[in-house]
């Protein structure tokens, strides 16, 4: 097992007695009310099952640049298919992040589906890296699953009905992102794997990465690795359900940094848990009441959210 340098619950507990439950429930809200981040601990997906899907990202990545291209969908806001290197950046960041990556959609509906219409259906790698569809679905159902879960724990922490914030991701344009971070010899000077930022949406789950890098802003201002394994799924808050709760809930500041041997690389593959574009992101009134009776954060739709913070990240 890995020591996880931030709070750790079990997910075992959610299906337990009403005691254990509560103390689900308890973690998860405390911990996204005090730093914006938490690890899971037997949350059902096999080491194994991760292992395969890096082995078939690996496999991707490898691919020739022209091959990887072909992939690239233009006008998808790099929210399907292959985005390249060098292309997206952090909000106010001056260079871009030393990465590239893919996005995968939601899974298990039709391609005219709704959810697909601002973006495309899911492009996938099928003729190239036959495993690639197969194998990300399944870890897309997974963590979706597993996303649904500290949502409910995340609105029964407030008092709130337990879908009310599941609802809002139901039929969703969730999103897995399979990210590789090449060695960073050569690097344009001031260039990091990912610069400083916040994730976008209501909740992130991020599967143990090949290699260490995440660090997360303390309030003191401080930089704190974090370490976990397999054995762990990182969960951290977004910046939609920090504008949901009026900042009960931490969007946290985060950041990949390069590694000490510039000649390593790294994977990772975070999932993106969003709320419909429909959803009306105004602070709810109960968690105005709960900080300071002010609503701090503004009024407005998911849908128009993610196209203005799309824009300010380099891909609008």
């Amino acid at each position: 097992m890995s020591d996880p340098s931030i709070p750790v619950v079990d997910v075992r507990d959610w299906f337990g007695d009403a005691a254990a439950r509560a103390r689900f429930v308890r973690g998860v809200g405390e911990s996204l009310a005090d730093i914006g981040f938490f690890a899971l601990a037997n949350h059902g997906i096999s080491p194994e099952d991760t292992q395969r899907a890096y082995a078939t990202a690996r496999e991707f990545f490898a691919l020739p640049p022209a091959t990887k291209a072909a992939y690239h969908r233009a006008g998808a806001k790099g929210q399907r298919g292959y985005t390249g290197f060098g292309t997206e950046h952090a909000k106010d960041a001056q260079a871009a992040d030393l990465k590239e990556f893919w996005q995968v959609g939601r899974v298990d509906v039709p391609d005219a589906h709704e959810v697909h219409q601002p973006f495309g259906p899911n492009l996938w790698p099928d003729a190239d890296v036959p495993a690639f569809r197969p194998v990300m679905s399944e870890l897309y159902r997974g963590l979706d699953r597993l996303g649904a879960i500290c949502l409910e724990a995340a609105a029964l922490y407030l008092g709130e009905p337990a879908d009310t914030f599941a609802a809002m991701a139901t039929d969703s344009d969730t999103i897995v992102r399979v990210i590789y971070y090449p060695p960073t010899v050569g690097a344009p000077p001031g260039a990091v794997r990912s610069a400083a930022h916040e994730d976008i949406n209501l909740i992130t789950l991020l599967s143990g990465a090949t290699a260490d890098g995440l660090e997360l802003l303390r309030r003191d201002g401080t930089w704190m690795p974090v370490h976990v394994s397999f054995d762990h799924i990182v969960v951290d808050s977004g910046d939609m359900l920090q504008n949901l709760t009026n900042g009960l809930y931490k969007s946290t500041t985060h950041r990949v940094v390069n590694p000490a041997d510039a000649s390593s690389d790294r994977y990772s593959m975070p999932c993106f848990i969003h709320p419909r574009k429909s959803v009306d992101l105004t602070p709810m009134a109960s968690a105005v009441a709960r900080t300071g009776g002010v609503a701090r954060y503004p009024s407005l739709d998911a849908g128009s959210y993610l196209i203005q913070r799309l824009k300010e990240i380099g891909l609008g």
